[in-house]
């Protein structure tokens, strides 16, 4: 959910094999010998035990698991909504995030964004949540995580994963993640289906060896994080959830369909396995 990001989407790592080469061997060295012990392969975890869940059965949101933030100014992507609390309710067990041609402020829209910052942060795990976007131009809802150091290293040295981005009235939903590497780099998927606005389950399985995207349970991205190889060391500490439904935006553009709303992204579940 940052300006840059979206500039470079599908960056690729293309500098890495220089790099590699510059430290390696000169052709005069004799060959490696072979390795004396059998390298082992990181065992992917089983997440088979429910840590956290929040299932919006009351009658409110929960401030024990989530932070609202408040405030317009473009939020790093030149958004053009104001978030509020007011914007965010809890009914028929689902979170309803809204967002509304309201002028507060230099503001045209609100909207809300709610956040799990200093109540609940994960290191791996499976994260998902069960959602129901709106289609519109301009509108661009998202379930994603920062680094819970952002507050000391910034963005992206804090780190970013997007579980599920949608923008506009496409049919594509795009999983990406955010990191420093030596100056920013991203790496993402997407998957494309023909109900974008159905109830559908976004999520992530995310352990010391990789990241791996899934829409209803079906893969289709997945990223190594081992550091050695690719610098992504923000993905081995803790991160903490967010959810937000903006208006406009470098991504989906500034022109804004008024005619969709208020339009509403709906939420049943969020839940955490480790």
């Amino acid at each position: 959910m940052h300006q840059i990001k979206k500039l470079t989407r599908y960056f690729s790592l293309a500098a890495l094999p220089l790099l590699l080469a510059a430290c390696g061997k000169s052709i005069q060295d004799p060959p490696a010998p072979p390795p004396t012990t059998t390298p082992t392969t990181p065992t992917k975890m089983d997440f088979s035990k429910l840590v956290w869940s929040d299932e919006f059965d009351g009658t409110e949101v929960n401030t024990a698991n989530w932070v609202y933030e408040v405030g317009g100014g473009g939020w790093g992507n030149n958004e053009k909504e104001y978030y509020q609390a007011g914007n965010a309710a809890v009914s028929n067990g689902n979170l309803v995030i809204t967002a509304k041609k309201e002028r507060v402020g230099s503001n045209n829209y609100t909207s809300a964004r709610l956040k799990t910052q200093g109540k609940k942060e994960f290191t791996y795990g499976k994260i998902e949540a069960r959602i129901k976007i709106p289609l519109g131009q301009g509108l661009w809802p998202a379930f994603w995580m920062l680094g819970e150091n952002i507050n000391t290293v910034s963005w992206p040295a804090c780190g970013e994963t997007d579980i599920m981005e949608h923008i506009n009235t496409e049919n594509i939903f795009y999983g990406t993640m955010h990191w420093d590497n030596g100056g920013y780099a991203t790496r993402g998927g997407n998957y494309s289906i023909t109900t974008p606005t159905d109830y559908h389950v976004y999520s992530i399985e995310w352990d010391p060896e990789s990241i791996r995207w899934y829409l209803d349970g079906v893969k289709y991205f997945e990223n190594f994080i081992v550091s050695s190889v690719n610098g992504t060391n923000e993905f081995h500490r803790p991160f903490f959830l967010l959810l937000n439904l903006a208006v406009g935006g470098n991504w989906p553009g500034q022109v804004i369909d008024e005619s969709k709303l208020p339009a509403s992204m709906y939420v049943d579940y969020v839940r955490v396995y480790q």
